[in-house]
């Protein structure tokens, strides 16, 4: 918000303007700097707020988020070992003294000029850096609860997306029409219908309730999908699907993957048209990717093919896999792609 921004500036400007001020009364008061408030812009002052400023905003803007929470933590501690040791050798706080230090004081009254250990400026470093890491550290605390309830939130949406869209009158009187159908012609796989039809429920209504569920059950739901779907295709419509790789102990939000495959049969399918469907999901160690494709018919719009779930899914894709996702949608001749490949 403007008005948070506007009030963070005011707030760090007072912050700097009293530590600077304290920081300059210590020296007034110290032996020499009479002068202090006469000397605030020669280059042993200005050298002392730049260090600090300097140090702050580059842990608080680069350091830590670029370094620390991207999880490079020992380049992140070469970082702090240099900025300390150039502390070390700058002394910004000691030139400061010495500066203000008038001549031909005798050593018992005024600070020796040979070299000395400067405390001070590490005791500062120490208190600046702490600081900025704290204002940093509470920053992405924040970061991480807003992206987390706007998480929840999509998902909320996902879950009553995917329920209207699955659980209406217009689907379940189609399933149970085939089903009803396969009864009557005492049909063998009536009570493996109604086993699907039954897993998707208990899916929906149980396991998507949750922020990450099992990849296998993700699969399972999708699998169960296409066999229900199967009831009430013709055979102008050829389904290549398959499962590979390692998919055990392996997570993944609910509803993501199979959004993308209620999409195949939303859109991709024609009564009067062959309509190929290519549908592959894929697992290895750190990667998850699902790849699906079917046919283009003449006249349906790309906000049409798309659906309120696919935009929902990359909104979803954003806040739950920031940085750890590739979502490729292609459109090329008559082919409609969907590349998704999800790092854990």
């Amino acid at each position: 918000m403007p008005f948070s921004k506007f009030a963070q500036t005011i707030l760090h400007v007072v912050g700097w303007v009293l530590f600077f001020s304290l920081m300059i009364a210590f020296t007034y008061h110290a032996p020499g700097g009479e002068k202090a408030f006469h000397e605030i812009f020669t280059s042993p002052y200005l050298l002392f707020y730049f260090t600090y400023l300097f140090i702050f905003y580059a842990n608080a803007n680069f350091l830590m988020p670029r370094l620390y929470f991207g999880r490079q933590h020992f380049l992140y501690f070469t970082f702090l070992v240099a900025l300390l040791i150039a502390i070390y050798f700058l002394s910004p706080f000691d030139h400061l003294i010495r500066h203000n230090n008038t001549p031909g004081l005798p050593p018992g009254n005024g600070m020796r000029r040979g070299p000395r250990f400067d405390i001070i400026s590490l005791l500062l470093f120490a208190m600046i850096w702490s600081l900025s890491s704290a204002l940093s550290i509470v920053k992405e605390w924040r970061y991480t609860l807003q992206r987390m309830s706007q998480a929840e939130a999509e998902k909320a949406r996902a879950e009553l997306a995917f329920l209207k869209a699955q659980i209406n009158p217009h689907f379940l009187f189609n399933t149970l029409n085939n089903i009803y159908s396969l009864a009557l012609t005492k049909n063998d796989a009536t009570a493996f219908a109604i086993m699907k039809l039954s897993n998707i429920m208990r899916y929906l209504t149980d396991d998507a309730t949750h922020d990450y569920v099992d990849l296998q059950s993700e699969v399972a739901c999708i699998s169960d999908y296409i066999e229900l779907q199967r009831l009430r295709l013709n055979q102008k419509t050829e389904i290549n699907f398959s499962v590979s790789g390692q998919l055990d102990e392996k997570q993944i939000s609910p509803l993501i993957l199979i959004t993308f495959v209620e999409n195949v049969f939303k859109y991709g399918v024609s009564n009067h048209e062959p309509s190929p469907l290519t549908i592959k999901i894929s697992a290895d160690e750190r990667t998850i990717t699902l790849f699906r494709q079917n046919r283009v018919f003449n006249g349906l719009r790309k906000v049409e093919r798309e659906g309120i779930g696919i935009s929902n899914t990359k909104q979803r894709l954003e806040l739950l896999y920031p940085n750890k996702h590739l979502l490729n949608i292609t459109t090329d001749k008559d082919l409609y792609t969907v590349l998704l490949t999800v790092q854990l």
